[in-house]
C-alpha cells in the first residue's frame, strides 16, 4: 500500500469520527470521540512528516 493511499484512508477515518462526534448525544461519548480525532490527526501529521523527511532532497 502506498503512503498516499494510507494517508487518504486515515483522512477518511478522521472524517467518519468527526461525523460521529457531531451526531452523538452523550456528552462523554462526544469527549471521547473528540480525543480520538485529535489522536488520529496527530498520528497523521507525524506520519506525513516522517514520510516527507524520508524523501531525499535533490540538491545540485
Amino acid at each position: 500500500m502506498s503512503a498516499d493511499c494510507q494517508f487518504d484512508e486515515q483522512e477518511v477515518l478522521i472524517l467518519r469520527y468527526r461525523a460521529l462526534e457531531r451526531e452523538v448525544t452523550d456528552p462523554l461519548a462526544a469527549v471521547l470521540l473528540h480525543d480520538i480525532v485529535q489522536d488520529l490527526e496527530a498520528d497523521l501529521h507525524r506520519e506525513r512528516a516522517m514520510a516527507l523527511s524520508a524523501i531525499p532532497s535533490s540538491k545540485s
